[in-house]
């Protein structure tokens, strides 16, 4: 009898030290979890009550990240399920229920009774059977002070005909667990991965689990070949012949010493594909080697399934560890993965045809030929990636600098910009007009439905502070000419509390009425000073852009933020700040 190979040795070696793991793990959290059951199950009492389905019209969902965006399979129709929402001071989890119609642009809010309980990072997917489901699994709820984490292990149903919730409770399923990834491959769901934490250890899973919509079991695969190195929050996309997945990137984390963590950003492809042979089904893992322009690392990004099956993978955040510091690159590129041809390719905007061909139109003889000409010599020109800086004012005045990093484009592919934008005589239409698009942020929710890309909420940081969204996008993922505003951002409804302002609150709350006598006399007296600095800025000159005149100010602004900030501020921060103020100043005159 042959002697096993060392590969399958160590293979099988590292599945039983990561059995022990989980094991030993479980046991530890297991008391922590016990504390938040009390409250969650305070959450099901109330839903219990409810006793009938109420659909009501509705403002847009709350700002949130990590929810669900799911496309319904008859109706033109996107499901919003779930989420979490953070404001410095307290932690939110919902399990509410939004249904948007397409056509109408409109949410509706329903109430179904019995609902799983709220929870966020979890995963929905939909399924055809039955009129329509809507299938839940796993997640986490986290404590309103955000130190005790519970993770769900249970699978919900969706009846979307019925409009009725059902528990689906079959035995070896996935452990507790959230950030994982699920899909529908032909008629079961796959489950791949994710991570469970407590408040004082963590464990990340890259088993396999799948669950049977014909038998409602579970079934725990055990695939041949290398599977990927445990991690949460990666791409998983069945390809197009509904026989197995690919997975891509994602994110883990290990402790290093007995306080110090160190995560790891994947960028790796693997495939599991599935085997029907003598009616046995056998999967196994094979390593995917992609070419074209791959996405740069990134955790948090949103991936949808686009047309002809090719995958799609917006935004994200690269953390950057400087000394003590930990700071973030958000980004908000779009990048497709086309299964068939085992390519990453950038998408850039094209911007609206008309528009391009007006210009084109207003050209003229010898003008006309040089620009064709520029456009030859720019296109031979190979292009380096780009970086640009964008800063966002909220109403208490935080600047937040977001940074985004457009990479060049690829010229071979029809979702590229085919026509570069010409100017006229005067040159004045040479620069392409500023296309709309998402602010850079991560853990933002997306799904397609008819060839279109719908975005919603995401957050992104900016120092200690963490901004979570609710505008909502669609872009047409074949004409790719611009995203459509369907729900606009407010930097004022942003809402982020701090230790400090509560005291002040308290303080504010103690004073007389002749203390607010005189804080009334200085708020007056506040807004009669800033009139008269608003007079000693730089002024606007008439036609001048805003880039003009950040250009001509900038010494003014660069002076005014470096006395406004800590002194050791780095030059690159104090400029960004500066061009923000200028910026604020000029769209008020």
């Amino acid at each position: 009898m042959p002697k096993k190979g060392k590969k399958e040795t160590k293979v099988k070696g590292a599945e039983k030290t990561a059995a022990k793991m989980e094991k030993k793990f479980s046991k530890r959290s297991k008391r922590e979890e016990e504390d938040l059951e009390a409250l969650i199950a305070e959450f099901k009492s109330l839903d219990a009550k409810k006793t009938q389905v109420v659909e009501t019209k509705c403002p847009p969902p709350s700002p949130r990240l990590s929810a669900s965006l799911s496309t319904h399979p008859e109706k033109d129709e996107l499901i919003l399920f779930g989420g979490e929402f953070f404001n410095g001071k307290k932690t939110y989890m919902y399990n509410d229920l939004f249904f948007y119609n397409i056509k109408k642009k409109s949410w509706i809010k329903s109430e179904i009774p019995n609902p799983p309980p709220p929870r966020c990072s979890h995963q929905a997917v939909v399924a055809p059977q039955s009129g329509g489901q809507l299938w839940v699994f796993g997640g986490e709820f986290a404590s309103p002070n955000g130190e005790q984490f519970y993770h769900y292990k249970d699978l919900w149903v969706l009846h979307l005909a019925t409009h009725t919730w059902e528990n689906i409770k079959a035995p070896g399923g996935p452990s507790g667990r959230s950030g994982h990834r699920m899909v529908l491959c032909k008629n079961q769901l796959l489950v791949f991965g994710g991570f469970h934490e407590s408040t004082r250890d963590f464990i990340y899973f890259n088993d396999i689990y799948s669950f049977s919509l014909d038998s409602y079991s579970w079934s725990h695969l055990k695939p041949s070949g290398s599977p990927p190195s445990q991690r949460s929050a990666c791409q998983m996309t069945p390809t197009p012949d509904g026989m197995g997945v690919i997975i891509y990137g994602g994110y883990s984390k290990v402790r290093v010493k007995k306080d110090v963590e160190k995560g790891t950003i994947h960028s790796d492809m693997f495939l599991l594909k599935r085997e029907s042979k003598d009616g046995q089904e056998k999967w196994s893992w094979s390593r995917v080697n992609p070419s074209g322009n791959k996405p740069p690392a990134r955790s948090g990004f949103s991936s949808a399934v686009g047309p002809a099956g090719r995958a799609v993978l917006f935004g994200g955040v690269c953390d950057e560890e400087e000394e003590e510091s930990l700071e973030g690159d958000f980004y908000n590129d779009l990048y497709l993965y086309d299964k068939g041809k085992n390519r990453w390719l950038p998408c850039q905007l094209k911007g609206n045809k008309s528009e391009i061909k007006k210009r084109r139109r207003g050209q003229k003889g010898e003008a006309a030929v040089e620009g064709t000409e520029e456009e030859e010599a720019a296109a031979a020109r190979p292009q380096a990636p780009t970086e640009i800086v964008k800063e966002i004012m909220s109403e208490d005045g935080t600047v937040m600098t977001i940074k985004e990093v457009v990479p060049a484009g690829d010229q071979e592919e029809e979702w590229e910009h085919e026509d570069e934008q010409t100017g006229d005589d005067n040159g004045k239409d040479s620069a392409p007009a500023a296309l709309v698009e998402p602010c850079p942020r991560s853990n933002a929710i997306a799904t397609t439905s008819q060839g279109k890309l719908y975005l919603f909420g995401g957050m992104f940081e900016v120092g200690d502070r963490q901004f979570t969204l609710n505008d909502f996008y669609c872009l047409d993922l074949h004409k790719m000419d611009q995203w459509e505003i369907l729900v606009e951002m407010d930097p004022k409804t942003q809402e982020w509390l701090e230790e400090s302002e509560s005291e002040d609150d308290e303080e504010e709350r103690t004073k007389g009425a002749e203390g607010e006598e005189e804080s009334v006399e200085d708020s007056e007296d506040e807004e009669e000073s800033e009139d008269e600095e608003d007079e000693d800025h730089p002024a606007v000159e008439e036609g001048e852009s805003v880039t003009d005149y950040q250009n001509r100010t900038v010494e003014y602004w660069i002076g005014l933020a470096r006395a406004n900030m800590a002194p050791d501020a780095k030059d690159k921060k104090v400029a960004k700040v500066a061009l923000a103020m200028a910026k604020v100043f000029f769209e008020d005159q």
